[in-house]
């Protein structure tokens, strides 16, 4: 049997799901912290053979794998920017990965947001807590303007949420998801500058890539009313550094609710929209529900089990699985 590693399962999950079970009498290491830096990380994982990754939450680069000799396999679901595929291949690790199963977790929690933030809830049931009564009273969704920001799967649901909010909803996506959001019967924003300035609640649903990063900036985020609310369950370089704590400072946008962030975990409070009244703030929670995290580890550990019957699946880099053979 292969040696399972599993980084980086900060709220100790992994072990409470039922789909655990599957690789059961494997020996397995859980490490529920992040590596302080590479030395630790590669110390951490130098007899790991099945590394299974939550997200991205670890760096596999070049200079990791090579201090990995016994690494035979690497597992995650959904996109892998943080994996040095090349690497991988030459090293004969094979990368086993997938497109996510359809989950509701993130746009359920996106819209948690927009509804805390609009209704100042975080705000008033701390003030209650505290002996204190009303303070700041928010305000209504419906009629006013939902601006979504990428129409894929994540982003279909939140404009139905608004929809069924009596929003206005507006969308600005790539060609493919305009075409699906006009067929829909949405309104398209007629340039992105617009979709900032009409938003009242603005959110993010891009997938980060190399043409997206920086898709937010100053000036668009100036255009916001003073009033509106920007979200972003997505990515936080999706915005430039620096700009949204900038534009919250200033009142434009008035409101935020962030769930990501550059760099992360983020300990200690150690982040300056912790430290803005008008920012809400929540740990990456986007994706962490326990339903879709059991299917999620259940595909992850599925891969490892194929993997050992020598009938591998969901394989990205075929022509490392020659190497690994070799390597016994």
């Amino acid at each position: 049997m292969l040696r399972i590693g599993i980084p980086d399962d900060y709220a100790d999950m992994v072990r409470t799901f039922p789909s655990f079970h599957r690789i059961a009498g494997h020996p397995i290491s859980i490490w529920t912290d992040p590596a302080r830096d590479l030395d630790e990380l590669a110390d951490r994982l130098k007899d790991v053979e099945a590394l299974v990754l939550i997200r991205e939450r670890t760096p596999i680069s070049a200079a990791l794998l090579a201090r990995l000799p016994k690494l035979k396999l690497i597992t995650i679901s959904g996109p892998y920017p943080n994996v040095d595929l090349k690497a991988c291949t030459a090293q004969g690790v094979v990368l086993c990965a997938a497109a996510n199963r359809p989950t509701l977790a993130t746009p359920e929690l996106t819209w948690a947001l927009v509804m805390a933030a609009t209704r100042r809830i975080p705000q008033e049931a701390a003030r209650l807590k505290s002996g204190g009564w009303q303070s700041d009273i928010g305000g209504v969704l419906h009629g006013r303007t939902l601006a979504v920001a990428g129409f894929g799967r994540i982003g279909k649901v939140v404009a139905g949420y608004g929809r069924a909010f009596g929003m206005r909803v507006i969308i600005w996506s790539r060609e493919r998801g305009l075409a699906e959001a006009r067929a829909q019967g949405y309104e398209l924003a007629a340039s992105k500058e617009q979709l900032f300035a009409d938003a009242d609640v603005l959110t993010l649903h891009l997938r980060l890539t190399p043409e997206t990063r920086g898709f937010v900036t100053a000036s668009d985020l100036a255009r916001m009313k003073g009033d509106a609310l920007f979200v972003n369950t997505s990515r936080a370089e999706l915005v430039v550094p620096g700009a949204l704590v900038d534009a919250l400072k200033a009142g434009h946008p008035g409101f935020a609710a962030v769930d990501v962030f550059e760099h992360e975990p983020v300990l200690g409070a150690d982040h300056p929209l912790l430290h803005l009244p008008n920012a809400l703030c929540t740990p990456h929670l986007g994706f962490v529900a326990r339903e879709p995290m059991d299917e999620y580890f259940a595909d992850q550990f599925e891969r490892v089990l194929a993997f050992e019957r020598c009938t591998p699946i969901d394989v990205v880099n075929p022509d490392a699985l020659a190497k690994a053979r070799d390597r016994g």
